[in-house]
């Protein structure tokens, strides 16, 4: 048997929410390291009182408790670990493991125990349930009863709020108060913060960057005491995980970081960080409230009663070992100018981001904290707009991505040599492939340090200047061959020979160079609009919009398919038989129904589709012959309508068109002339009321459609009757009534528009 044994999907319960962890039992200490918050719980063997092995429902519970009463308990594990374990625990803890057998009448009533810092409620001799204690955040009573109240967790899914205890009187002593007792004993483990005592010592007016104000911070035995001027917060000392003492980039401030879990709260708002900020020259006195005997006894003489030194260091001794947490402060890691943080900006808000021995720390907005064991790459990434600085990405295993911006481009050196030595992934996206958590694992560590990932795959390189960038976006950088080359040219012809042909010679080359080079510019200039314009993709599902046909209600309908009119005859009844189908599903059940229908079956509905289309073929040889041809004009039997549509484009062809002498014959004989053969001294006078009538016409309001419609083809008839007196006496209408017929007719002006 090994002198250890571990187990790595271990869960913990933490006030109703399982964090998963590592167990690992040694042959003289116990460890448990929570995979969540990175806390490492550790007691040695000796420490061990009793150990059982409990049934959970899912899996089974190694539960330990201390000779100071605390009770450790870790879920999760097999029916086959209990022999391992029993041997284990028997051989270096002396202590045997021993079963305990659950209740699961779910009886209400029992007998309640306490046993350490936990309450155990047993019915006939076997445990139904158990409650720490240190969950507990507030208890009262009310007669026979005793009320007891948790802390909430936000990582729960479903939270105990308050559970409630029926306390009878005792029979055989009736002075005695069993409520009383039950409650003394509930309050002497529970988690309740209680102020009882003068506080250790008294902070005044400690600046806080989160939460963000200056407070004044009482130290108590168990919790310290944030007094504000609008809130007041109390933190107890089992809540605290880390502390961090990192002196700021100007060097003449600290920043002394409390890290909480559970979080402070005030309404919505959490605050996982408590951030005070010291001055280094600022020093102080303190005199704490405590006797010698207890300064030895419970801070093993780490404090004494008096104290005097800077401000930061009296405070972050006083808070390590209140609360028996170490301080973490920055490690190996100098910035190009010296300073153990870096410069950079998360999100809208800048900060500085400390590299530490064992993880990343970004202070103050918002305030974070990145262990190495969860980063599962790191990226270098260019600055977007700017040449002087680079982006670092972290993502962690589980998907999460921190980006800090504006980082200097002189630190990247140092950050990526802190990188390499802590042994962490470095992402590569430059390649073809993104490489994944196990590839990166696979690495061997010597490539992991000796390779520069980001400088061989991205075009990011912090040496290069801002003019050599510029032209890696550039597809097509300019040159200056072309213009050169014409200026020598030109220069060199004009002074070639003094004879006069070949001067004409060296002008025609010119001349010819010139015309190449501009065709040459034209061509690219094409090609460069060709490039940028918008095509459309193959495959692209935008329709044309059809265009409306005229349907004419007088053509024959076609005929409905056999199955159609067996449907539409049947679609009732099939749809009495299914009520809870849809329109689909009752369409699906005909065509079912349809195709399972034997030959002779369809064949009625066949006989009555050959039957309909027989009409519908007669019908349509009628419609046919019917049917008017087009362009026929009154004797097609069109209408008005179709006449003033007529004219409407006879007159727009004569808009459009060119004109011509026109030369037309009629009764009476005679030549006559457009107007282009009109003098202008003639034609002023007579033309002057039309233009005029042509104006009155365009100013006038334009009426509804139904009245001008009507007035329309009122005036339109009445044209057409002066037209056909004019014709008859061998008179033409001027263009100034042409140009005015369509504008009457299709506004509805209601003017008359004839000759005058």
């Amino acid at each position: 048997m090994s002198d250890f044994q571990e187990y790595g999907d271990v869960v913990q319960e933490i006030r109703g929410a399982v964090n998963p962890g590592r167990l690992k039992l040694q042959s003289n200490s116990v460890i448990f390291k929570n995979n969540k918050t990175g806390k490492v719980e550790q007691f040695t063997g000796m420490e061990v009182n009793t150990s059982e092995w409990l049934k959970r429902a899912r899996g089974h519970c190694l539960k330990f408790r201390l000779n100071n009463g605390n009770v450790h308990r870790f879920d999760g594990f097999k029916d086959d670990d209990f022999e391992k374990l029993a041997s284990f625990i028997s051989k270096y803890y002396s202590v045997s493991l021993e079963k305990r057998d659950v209740s699961v009448k779910g009886w209400n009533w029992g007998l309640a125990k306490f046993e350490g810092n936990s309450l155990e409620f047993d019915i006939d001799n076997k445990l139904a349930f158990e409650i720490p204690l240190n969950n507990v955040s507030h208890s009262t009573t009310a007669k026979n009863e005793v009320t007891l109240e948790f802390h909430m967790n936000d990582d729960a899914a479903v939270s105990l709020t308050e559970i409630r205890f029926h306390i009878p009187n005792d029979p055989k002593d009736s002075e005695k108060d069993t409520v009383q007792e039950f409650y003394n004993q509930v309050v002497d483990k529970a988690d309740i913060i209680q102020a009882t005592g003068d506080a250790i010592c008294n902070l005044s007016e400690v600046q806080c960057l989160t939460p963000r104000g200056r407070y004044d911070i009482k130290i108590y035995g168990t919790f310290l005491q944030l007094h504000g001027k609008t809130f007041d917060y109390k933190i107890p000392y089992t809540t605290v995980l880390r502390l961090f003492l990192l002196p700021h980039k100007d060097g003449r401030q600290v920043f002394f970081v409390v890290s909480l879990d559970p979080p402070i709260k005030q309404g919505q708002t959490r605050y996982h960080f408590l951030i005070l900020l010291f001055n280094q020259e600022d020093e102080m006195t303190i005199d704490l409230s405590l006797t010698e005997e207890e300064l030895e006894t419970k801070f093993d003489g780490k404090l004494q009663k008096e104290m005097s030194g800077p401000e930061f260091e009296l405070v972050s001794r006083i808070f390590k070992s209140v609360t028996t947490r170490k301080i973490t402060v920055p490690g190996t890691f100098k910035s190009n100018s010296g300073a153990q943080a870096i410069g950079c900006s998360y999100k809208a808000a800048t900060g500085f981001l400390y590299p530490l021995e064992r993880g990343f720390i970004f202070v103050h907005k918002p305030p974070m904290h990145i262990r190495f064991d969860e980063i599962g790459n790191v990226n270098f990434a260019r600055s977007a707009g700017n040449t002087r600085s680079f982006d670092f990405d972290v993502e962690t295993k589980s998907g999460t991505t921190y980006n800090f911006v504006g980082i200097e481009k002189d630190e990247y050196g140092k950050l990526y040599d802190f990188v390499s030595q802590k042994k962490l992934s470095v992402k590569n996206i430059g390649g073809k492939s993104k490489q994944k958590y196990d590839e990166d694992i696979l690495a061997s560590d010597n490539e992991k340090q000796n390779t520069d990932h980001y400088l061989e795959h991205e075009s990011f390189n912090p040496g290069e200047s801002g003019s050599e960038v510029a032209e890696e976006y550039d597809s097509n950088p300019p040159t200056t061959s072309d213009s050169e080359t014409d200026y020598e040219y030109d220069s060199g012809g004009d002074n070639a020979s003094e004879d006069g042909e070949q001067d004409e010679e060296a002008k025609e080359k010119r001349a010819e160079k010139k015309k190449q080079q501009k065709e040459k510019k034209e061509k690219e200039k094409k090609e460069k609009k060709s490039k940028t314009a918008k095509t459309v993709k193959e495959g692209s599902t935008r329709k044309k919009k059809k265009q409306k046909k005229d349907v004419d209600p007088n053509k024959p309908k076609r005929p409905m398919t056999s199955y159609m009119m067996w449907f539409s005859t049947n679609r009732n009844d099939i749809k009495e038989k299914n009520p809870d189908a849809s329109i689909t599903d009752i369409s699906k059940k005909g065509g079912e129904l349809w195709r399972a229908m034997d030959a002779s079956e369809r064949g009625e509905w066949e006989q009555k589709f050959l039957k309909a289309k027989e009409e519908y073929n007669v019908a349509m040889e009628e419609y046919l012959k019917n049917k008017p041809e087009a362009g026929s004009g009154e004797e097609s039997g069109e209408g008005e309508d179709s006449r003033l549509s007529s004219s409407s484009k006879k007159k727009k062809s004569q808009k459009s068109s060119p004109k011509k002498a026109v030369d037309t014959k009629a009764g009476a004989g005679g030549n006559y002339k457009s107007k282009e053969y009109i003098s202008s001294d003639s034609s002023s006078d007579s033309d002057a009321p039309l233009k005029k009538k042509i104006k009155k016409e365009k100013s006038k309001p334009k009426e509804g459609k139904k009245k001008g419609k009507e007035k329309g083809k009122k005036e339109q008839k009445k044209k057409e009757s002066e037209e056909e007196k004019s014709s008859s006496a061998g008179e033409l209408p001027s263009d100034e009534e042409i140009l005015a017929t369509p504008e009457s007719s299709h506004k509805g002006s209601g003017s008359e528009s004839g000759s005058d």
